[in-house]
């Protein structure tokens, strides 16, 4: 019977060292692929004058690794670049600004890209997200209602609603209130 459980707890360890192990190589397979893309755009873009998508592409890695002032600079210059502009390089900005914990500028940001696409429904969550992160609980019901309009199986959105609305009192009197 020890034998048994011995081996069931091996058996056990080895799988948790597995996963482990597998997670581990996710990241650095993971962190390879990054520094590869950073490899390539930034002596290029170093060197001479890239497209908007470029330099969006090496901020989207600088914010993925958590560099943010870095993902700030690139965003800047893809929207100073010539080409088109997109709704997704305000929406990465807005995210990084958000990230920072500034959110006016988060918000400006998020407005921007639905100006340019009204049902980006990613900025808008965003937005609702950073209208709650200020405690502009109005706002924030408004946005993630207009999200479920335009999305009505957003589960974000859903879920985000469902909290605000819980923290708000309900101001209509009751059967039960006593005038």
């Amino acid at each position: 019977m020890d034998d048994n459980l011995a081996i069931a707890y091996l058996g056990a360890l080895v799988g948790l060292l597995a996963i482990l192990a597998g997670l581990v190589l996710r990241q650095i397979l993971k962190s390879r692929q990054y520094e590869s893309v950073i490899g390539k755009l930034q002596p290029k873009l170093q060197t001479a004058k890239g497209t908007p998508q470029e330099y969006y592409e090496l901020g989207s890695i600088y914010l993925r690794k958590k560099i943010y002032a870095r993902a700030i600079i690139e965003f800047q210059k893809a929207l100073k670049a010539e080409g088109d502009v997109f709704p997704e390089l305000y929406n990465a900005l807005g995210y990084t600004y958000f990230s920072q914990e500034q959110y006016d500028l988060a918000i400006k940001h998020y407005r921007t890209a639905l100006e340019l696409q009204p049902t980006y429904g990613i900025a808008m969550n965003n937005l609702a997200h950073a209208y709650e992160k200020k405690k502009l609980i109005p706002q924030a019901i408004a946005q993630y209602e207009q999200v479920l309009q335009l999305e009505p199986a957003n589960k974000t959105a859903q879920q985000r609603l469902s909290s605000l609305r819980k923290r708000i009192p309900s101001t209509a009197p009751t059967p039960t209130d006593k005038i």
